[in-house]
């Protein structure tokens, strides 16, 4: 199992990434991700990065379909494994309900046709710049220059049944977040198995966000899961997945919803070695990839006590080659 490790908020200084780059660019992590940015906009500040002599393998983890279209995706994908020298995720979502009404003006009428759909026309679009030499291709779409990089990883953010399914019908790769090791071996990966038999190709690999903390004197657990996943345990589609993961869990009390993170080992925290051995339980349930998330740690004491939880737990759990 691959262990990667994520930027823990939307970025306001692009020094602030330099840490966690000079994580994966020293062998520590496989992959640097970032979320939906919309402060530092996530494709700039990973191309930031690249000029600045970063040359390593990026995620995300996940950006936002509403916010651009599937041609304009595919642009921003490529480019940054052309910047990179590295194969890049471009990991996507439908976002929440009510921020694609905002956008669209409407909802989509069905998130899982949405999600397929755009990832068939990213794929779309990035294969027909190798499949059709330039002025040759039938119909009056639009054709991408071509362009060599090292390729591009479609990913699709998935909570529950439903997109896992989409994932598995159109993804190479399905991104969870906060989701428990059993809840992903026992409900979204059998989800993505059908997906892929429905259209007869391989089952995407599983990638896992992972919140965690050292335990160090003076730290609250429940206070940091708490500053972590507030605004995700406040949201209905979060704290319906996690009860159907079996925790108790209600929007209207995120604090509760804090400590049952904890407690249920969702929210790893502990030694290093104690982290590793609750990381190995996604690597038993058929996770591919885990994320290591310290935003916890990153609001409440800083980047660097982050960057260097980070440091200590690497260490300890060793990564598999990219």
């Amino acid at each position: 199992m691959r262990c990667s490790i994520i930027f823990p908020t939307m970025a306001t200084d692009p020094l602030s990434l330099v840490p966690f780059a000079e994580l994966i660019k020293e062998g520590h992590a496989a992959r640097l991700w970032q979320g939906q940015s919309l402060s530092l906009e996530t494709h700039q500040m990973f191309a930031y990065l690249a000029g600045r002599g970063f040359d390593i393998p990026v995620g995300t983890s996940v950006v936002l379909m509403p916010m651009r279209h599937a041609f304009e995706a595919a642009v921003q994908a490529r480019s940054l494994s052309r910047l990179t020298g590295q194969r890049t995720v471009l990991g996507v979502g439908p976002g929440a309900p009510d921020f694609t009404v905002e956008l669209r003006g409407e909802p989509y009428p069905s998130p899982r046709t949405a999600c397929v759909d755009y990832l068939d026309a990213m794929r779309r679009f990035l294969s027909d710049t190798d499949a059709h030499p330039a002025g040759t291709r039938p119909g009056s779409a639009p054709l991408l220059p071509r362009l060599e990089h090292p390729g591009v990883e479609l990913g699709l953010g998935v909570l529950r049944p439903v997109l896992a399914r989409a994932a598995g019908m159109a993804a190479d790769a399905a991104i969870s977040w906060m989701t428990p090791p059993a809840y992903v071996g026992d409900i979204l990966l059998p989800a993505m198995a059908k997906g892929a038999a429905q259209r007869g190709r391989a089952v995407p690999r599983m990638v896992t966000v992972v919140h965690a903390a050292l335990a160090r004197p003076g730290r609250n657990p429940y206070q940091l899961a708490l500053s972590a996943a507030k605004a995700h345990l406040s949201t209905a589609h979060y704290t319906d997945m996690l009860r159907q993961a079996g925790l108790r869990v209600h929007p209207s009390q995120p604090y509760l919803g804090a400590r049952a993170l904890v407690d249920s080992g969702t929210f790893l925290h502990g030694s290093a070695e104690e982290i590793r051995d609750g990381l190995r339980a996604y690597e038993a349930a058929g996770v591919d990839e885990v994320v290591l998330n310290l935003s916890g740690v990153a609001a409440t004491y800083g980047y660097g006590a982050a960057a260097e939880d980070l440091r200590c737990i690497l260490t300890e759990v060793g990564i598999k080659n990219r």
